[in-house]
């Protein structure tokens, strides 16, 4: 058996996050880096495969298919900030590690999901322009142009109530994508990483659920192929109240439930 009982994944948790924060500034850039280009890979894909199809259809089918990234992420030890927003908590409330050390790790691997999303929706924009020489077309620049469009708009058209709205559906995300890495470790076989990442990523996506690192990727991108959404629209109507919803949704939701009933059992042991 396979299986990791979920006390003894706690104790795995725990020396995960202390394993993270021991990583050197170039590792976490660069696992972050590769993080980051892996899901923007997932999302077009992801909407690639969702186009024609309507409503539910499109949910389920585009959501089927996004979880590769992750399993990507998963199976080759990447860093994706989103899933250290969980892990890392646990290791500082296990007393682990500091909170100088929980920052750096955040910081930095922030940044390098951040510069891969970039760097990864550069080089679509650049397929989807004919290097920049013509008006983005066809139906994966429509696609992104307008998920863009309702990540930031809608938003700021709404006002405060949309800023919250934002904020909650990256609590909701993120409580699903934590998940996603932390039943990754329940199993020590491939297949069985895969099958456990892939359910709670599945859900998140099919939902439309806000992430920060999918929407590094999206947002940016579209403004490449011509959205009209400034730097402005982007940070304060999505990435900030995204980022901070995706921190409460792995830390307080995921991390801090999950160790108020296991974690004792692992710093006992």
């Amino acid at each position: 058996m396979d299986y990791v009982q979920p006390a003894k994944l706690m104790e795995e948790l725990i020396a995960a996050g202390q394993r993270k924060t021991a990583l050197s500034v170039k590792d976490m850039l660069v696992r972050g880096f590769l993080a980051g280009v892996f899901l923007g890979y997932a999302t077009s894909f992801a909407f690639k495969v969702s186009d024609g199809l309507g409503g539910g259809m499109a949910a389920l089918v585009s959501s089927a298919v996004f979880p590769v990234g992750f399993v990507l992420i998963v199976l080759l030890g990447l860093e994706l900030v989103t899933g250290n927003f969980a892990l890392l908590p646990m290791s500082f409330v296990a007393g682990k590690i500091g909170s100088k050390a929980l920052l750096r790790n955040w910081g930095w691997v922030f940044l390098g999901n951040l510069a891969g999303s970039l760097f990864y929706g550069i080089l679509l924009a650049l397929t989807l322009t004919q290097a920049f020489t013509a008006e983005a077309s066809g139906a994966l620049a429509e696609k992104i142009i307008a998920v863009a469009q309702a990540k930031t708009f809608a938003y700021q058209q709404a006002g405060l109530a949309g800023w919250l709205t934002a904020f909650t559906k990256a609590v909701l995300c993120n409580w699903m994508v934590a998940i996603g890495t932390i039943v990754g470790l329940t199993s020590t076989s491939t297949i069985g990483k895969i099958t456990a990442a892939w359910l709670p990523i599945m859900t998140f996506f099919a939902l439309a659920y806000e992430h920060v690192v999918v929407n590094m990727f999206v947002v940016p991108t579209a403004m490449l192929l011509g959205a009209d959404i400034d730097f402005s629209q982007w940070w304060l109507w999505n990435h900030i109240p995204v980022t901070l919803g995706n921190i409460a949704g792995g830390a307080i939701f995921t991390g801090m439930l999950l160790h108020v009933t296991y974690g004792v059992h692992a710093e006992n042991s």
